[in-house]
């Protein structure tokens, strides 16, 4: 590889592959998820390279071009401590190329695709809260006329729906790309994912007031199973008015 010779990946592969200093090779983005790949998408590669171990291919550092695009990280930084933490979806999905630690660089992966416990616990209450405020601010900029101001909370009100729901099942939430993708192969416990998706599909687009309260029992139901009955509960008499209203009510909260 020259300076009058593109960098392509598999050029790259077989010149990490070659050199001992590197302990694994981890393949993201849509190159990673069967199905995704365009003529248009590039190779996303993790280069994972030995602590305190020394190889020229560092100064291919944060290369990017149509074709690669390269992150180079020391094994104790790709463990945890240099992998931001919106890169965790990309990674608990990442196709593995290369994997010298017998199966270590796999085990790195597998804890990125799981929260443990405590970390699902306390993401799926922040989440929960998040998301019944906006849901509750769609419902009274409805209410007051303000469609523009009642939409815009439905729509973030959605986001934060499907970090809840993943962070309910321990995953972290996928970025909307690969959303779909996702739920095809890895659907959510206790969730119809069509009709999921057509949910938050109809609420984004349209803030349907109707949908967004039946879309919250279902929520509810969820997130009291899990043990968040503290969270949902501390809404008091306004958890009746984001449920659905017989005619003539919810007209106040």
């Amino acid at each position: 590889m020259t300076a009058q010779q593109p960098l392509t990946y598999g050029a790259f592969v077989e010149s990490a592959v070659a050199d001992s200093a590197v302990v694994g090779l981890v393949l993201k983005g849509s190159q990673a998820h069967d199905g995704m790949v365009t003529p248009h998408s590039d190779h996303d590669l993790y280069v994972v390279v030995a602590d305190e171990a020394e190889t020229d291919l560092t100064r291919f550092a944060g290369h990017r071009s149509a074709e690669l695009d390269l992150v180079v990280v020391t094994l104790a930084e790709f463990r945890g401590a240099g992998t931001p933490a919106w890169e965790r979806y990309a990674l608990a999905r990442a196709r593995i190329v290369l994997d010298r630690l017998d199966g270590g660089i796999a085990r790195i992966l597998a804890d990125r695709a799981t929260l443990d416990a405590d970390e699902a616990f306390r993401d799926s209450a922040d989440r929960l809260d998040a998301y019944a405020n906006s849901l509750y601010r769609s419902l009274k900029n409805h209410r007051d006329g303000r469609a523009l101001a009642a939409r815009l909370d439905a729509a973030d009100g959605m986001r934060l729906l499907l970090e809840l729901l993943f962070a309910l099942n321990r995953r972290p939430r996928p970025y909307n790309k690969y959303l779909e993708w996702e739920l095809a192969r890895y659907p959510l416990p206790g969730w119809d994912t069509d009709a999921l998706l057509r949910a938050v599909d109809g609420i984004s687009a349209t803030g349907d007031v109707s949908l967004q309260r039946h879309l919250f029992t279902l929520v509810e139901k969820a997130a009291r199973e899990a043990g968040h009955d503290g969270v949902l509960d501390a809404w008091g008499d306004d958890l009746e008015f984001m449920r659905p209203q017989e005619t003539g009510r919810g007209a106040t909260p």
